[in-house]
């Protein structure tokens, strides 16, 4: 299926862009407008497909901030990058930030709730008529570490994603701008997450656009004794590399060059 005219015979690079002081990987390097742009322009120049741009931090345990606070920051960077032609995402759980987000240049909607956290997300995107993320979540940032209880991880996983999108679709969200994503690390413990790897095909089987977002995060970190974010690149990379080729829509990662050189290399294999 191709998206926004994205590239469809290959898995795009999605490249983070936390404009926050207190994201888990890179908080504080680029919290402000200049710096985000500086850092999206050299993204593009190695070749994103998309920037996903955040101005709230959904690490465990984060402060959530104010609707103000969070469209201060994101909204300029917005505004300085739509004349690059880059497709843009905008990180978000709020309704009102989709749409001035939208409204602003960006598009396409990623949410880590998938519009859980706000009752009018849903409807809100459908009358936007953009490209729409909905992430496997459960709870906010303060208590997704204690619900991280599942009877069978791949199962319930897929059965709460497939209700969320049978909510996307009742709000009027076209089923062609509808991507899935399976939430690595949100809820979910280290086994959790790699179960949930190792069956890619089974979350396909719903019928949507799939993302992963796993990178430089604490699983991954726990298999190759890399304790910093930063060190989990590699293993990042590696993990790029591994799913290139089973058909999965995307990846969201802090850098781009080496997931693009990953991708091209199993392209080549294939």
């Amino acid at each position: 299926m191709t998206i926004l005219g994205l590239p469809s015979d290959r898995m795009i690079v999605m490249g983070i862009l936390n404009v926050t002081p207190d994201s888990f990987a890179d908080g504080g390097r680029f919290h402000t407008t200049d710096l985000a742009v500086a850092r999206a322009l050299v993204m593009i120049d190695v070749g994103v497909d998309v920037i996903d741009i955040g101005g709230e931090s959904t690490r465990p345990g984060a402060e959530q901030i104010s609707t103000d606070e969070e469209q201060s920051r994101v909204i300029p960077v917005i505004e300085a990058l739509k004349r690059t032609g880059v497709a843009i995402s905008i990180d978000t759980k709020k309704a009102s930030t989709a749409r001035a987000a939208i409204q602003s240049g960006a598009t396409i909607v990623n949410d880590v709730s998938a519009g859980l956290a706000d009752a009018d997300m849903l409807a809100t995107v459908a009358s936007l008529g953009c490209p729409y993320i909905a992430m496997h979540s459960r709870g906010n940032s303060q208590e997704m570490g204690s619900l991280a209880v599942y009877q069978d991880v791949v199962k319930d996983v897929l059965a709460e994603l497939a209700e969320r999108a049978r909510e996307a679709l009742a709000a009027g969200i076209s089923r062609s701008n509808l991507i899935l994503d399976p939430g690595l690390g949100f809820a979910k413990e280290a086994d959790h997450n790699w179960a949930l790897l190792n069956n890619l095909d089974a979350i396909k089987e719903l019928g949507f656009p799939v993302l992963i977002g796993a990178s430089r995060k604490r699983f991954l970190g726990s298999a190759v004794n890399a304790q910093s974010p930063d060190d989990r690149e590699e293993a990042t990379v590696a993990l790029t590399a591994l799913i290139a080729n089973q058909g999965i829509w995307g990846v969201r990662v802090h850098s781009v060059r080496p997931h693009r050189d990953a991708i091209a290399i199993a392209g080549r294999l294939r």
